[in-house]
């Protein structure tokens, strides 16, 4: 699909070819062919255009190349993979079969496919230099030039491209609307061999005449000339370059798509437009890879690839929103970035690596939750029952300690998320995080007391503190709630010497890596230096996995201190249907967690049946959906009718 008018009635090319080696992206060792067409009437078409086409196979016929880019008018079309394979491959073989047969050399330059045709049906030399040079291979793949010589593209200043051709031999799902503009189109394979679904973008540009797009070309040389900041800008660089042109040229338009490109982070904007997309890989080798998205749960790969520069850029963001490096010395980093227009702004997660980790930079995004994560909400979405999700936040009020384990992507998080609303809203809460995934200005924002610390794992050498550190400073920051992200490091024994002397003096709470109660233990005495006689300050262990039904709790066990160390006792385990169900030691009265929660003057009968009575509410508000923190309170129903709220 082309976008742009193109055509040249006399055979004529007035492109201006060069290589350039790629850097400042992350990408090492990349080479591209890069034909300037503004002067040239096919405007750099290698699908459409026999003379361009035939420009960019005499380039590559004593040079290789990984990508092939046009530039005319602000437009950029951008060739990889298999089009640039029998570029590649025409140019060795025109060069190869020119004193055998000059007119096939010169077919070969502008009709590839015809020549290839040609050779593989003759004999001697000429078929074997078809077949050497990979041009008959390149050959049987495609059944035209417009499918041989596929591109991605878009306007100039876009750091990523878009393939506009909708996949062959595939029938339409879906399609929406954008926020930005854009339409997303989800297509299903009729291939039983490839049944994954395609996911289609088609960005606001794609609607944009030739005009727009030298327009925005204009726009965005004077936004970087000028040295404009602030979000009205691009607004600004619009109308400076509009002058006298048409009324049908959107400056709304315009002005979005410029400031998404310059000042935004482009594409991510369209993807994440999309409610149902939670998160979008981008895999290295980036620049050969589309952008994959999960929507709805399902991956699936996208028409987008990011360009080396997207890739530089990307990185650049997060080195910028983390303050971290991400070089070869550090080649792992997360942070937040905020994506969108103004007014409709969201916070992402971006994991990144890069070499020697991975073949070059690559990147998980991952939406926020736009609502917070509360235990009504973890009981509506089956992740906990209503009684389990009672004794939790029944310890959370009443200052217990506890872990929530699981494997990587479990959800740990997201239910220590949970339980931090929970807590009282008078207490003091100090979170310590690597990286800012708890929901501390959701919780600012409600009124909270909330303080964060930043800390820094291993050789990270962006200055912030250790987490060991930092956790012996939050002891002195006041009583109340103490929170760590990830217990992973020498800050464990700092943490359990605090439990066991009785400096930390709220509720404590954190998450491990770790497949139930014993493997954490294991992990704390052996690997991380916990004495099993400190380990024993831990209440209970919530145990959370990633299961064929969801993210969900599979155990809560408390822990007790015995003669020869410490006792695990499950209180909660999932039963034959694979629900969580109790396992008598609350109702026999046998559980030292709600011995323990028990107030001075109350009964442990009492306590127990406060907790009949919060799993009832609890289910309850689960069952009509009441799920935001601005719905519920954790205090106890005797202090929220007093306050006349609920709890």
């Amino acid at each position: 699909m082309s976008l742009l008018p193109g055509g040249t009635d006399d055979g004529r090319c007035d492109c201006d070819p060069s290589f350039v080696e790629v850097g400042a992206t992350g990408i090492e060792d990349r080479v591209e062919l890069r034909i300037d067409a503004a002067d040239c009437a096919g405007s750099g078409d290698l699908a459409d255009e026999p003379a361009c086409r035939a420009t960019a196979v005499d380039a590559l016929a004593d040079r290789d190349a990984d990508a092939v880019r046009t530039r005319s008018a602000g437009f950029e079309r951008w060739y990889t993979d298999g089009a640039v394979g029998l570029l590649q491959a025409a140019g060795r073989f025109a060069a190869l079969v020119d004193h055998h047969d000059a007119d096939l050399a010169a077919t070969a330059r502008t009709d590839p496919l015809a020549a290839a045709r040609e050779a593989t049906g003759r004999t001697g030399p000429v078929g074997r230099l078809a077949a050497e040079t990979g041009l008959a291979a390149g050959a049987e793949r495609v059944d035209d030039h417009d499918d041989a010589v596929r591109s991605h593209d878009g306007p100039t200043i876009a750091r990523a491209k878009i393939d506009h051709r909708p996949p062959t031999n595939a029938r339409l799902r879906d399609t929406i609307a954008l926020s930005t503009g854009g339409t997303v189109r989800r297509y299903a394979l009729d291939d039983p061999a490839d049944p994954a679904a395609r996911y289609h973008l088609t960005p606001a540009s794609a609607s944009f005449d030739p005009r727009a797009f030298e327009l925005l070309d204009e726009a965005a040389t004077w936004l970087a000339e000028s040295g404009e900041t602030g979000e009205l800008a691009p607004l600004r660089a619009v109308r400076r370059v509009l002058d006298d042109d048409p009324d049908d040229l959107s400056i709304a338009e315009l002005s979005a798509t410029l400031r998404k490109h310059t000042r935004g982070n482009g594409v991510l904007a369209d993807l994440f437009a999309d409610d149902r997309v939670s998160d979008a890989y981008v895999t290295a080798p980036a620049a050969e890879t589309p952008i994959r998205v999960v929507v709805d749960g399902e991956t699936m790969p996208t028409n987008v690839r990011l360009t080396p520069e997207g890739v530089g850029a990307l990185a650049s963001s997060v080195r910028q929103s983390s303050g971290r490096a991400f070089s070869r010395a550090t080649p792992q980093v997360d942070a937040t970035l905020s994506i969108g227009p103004p007014g409709e702004r969201e916070q992402v997660r971006v994991a990144g690596v890069t070499r020697p980790l991975s073949p070059g930079p690559a990147f998980a995004v991952r939406r926020h939750d736009s609502e917070p994560w509360t235990l009504p909400r973890l009981v509506a979405a089956g992740s906990l029952s209503p009684r389990a999700a009672a004794l939790l936040s029944l310890a959370v009020e009443r200052g217990a300690t506890g872990l929530v384990a699981g494997a990587r992507g479990a959800g740990k998080t997201t239910t220590l998320g949970a339980l931090l609303w929970a807590l009282p809203r008078s207490t003091r809460t100090v979170l310590i995080e690597d990286t800012p995934e708890l929901p501390a200005a959701a919780l600012r924002a409600a009124g909270r007391d909330v303080q964060s610390l930043r800390v820094a794992r291993g050789d990270d050498d962006s200055g912030e503190t250790s987490p060991a550190s930092a956790l012996r400073t939050a002891l002195r920051l006041g009583e109340g709630a103490l929170i760590v992200g990830e217990v992973r490091g020498e800050e464990a024994s700092t943490l359990y010497e605090a439990m066991r002397v009785g400096a930390a003096s709220g509720t404590v709470l954190g998450t491990v890596h770790g497949d139930g109660a014993a493997a954490v233990r294991s992990r704390m005495t052996e690997g991380l230096g916990v004495s099993e006689s400190a380990f024993a300050a831990t209440g209970f262990v919530l145990t959370v996995a990633d299961t064929d039904r969801g993210r969900r709790a599979v155990a809560i066990e408390e822990v007790e201190s015995v003669a020869d160390g410490t006792d695990l006792r499950p209180l909660f385990e999932l039963g034959d249907g694979g629900d969580l169900e109790p396992t008598g030691r609350l109702d026999r009265g046998e559980s030292s967690l709600l011995a323990s929660l028990t107030a001075p003057g109350e009964a442990y009968g009492e306590t127990l049946a406060a907790l009949a009575d919060r799993a009832e509410h609890l289910r309850s508000l689960a069952r009509d959906g009441v799920t935001r923190p601005a719905a519920i309170r954790a205090e106890s129903p005797t202090e929220a009718d007093a306050a006349g709220e609920p709890w």
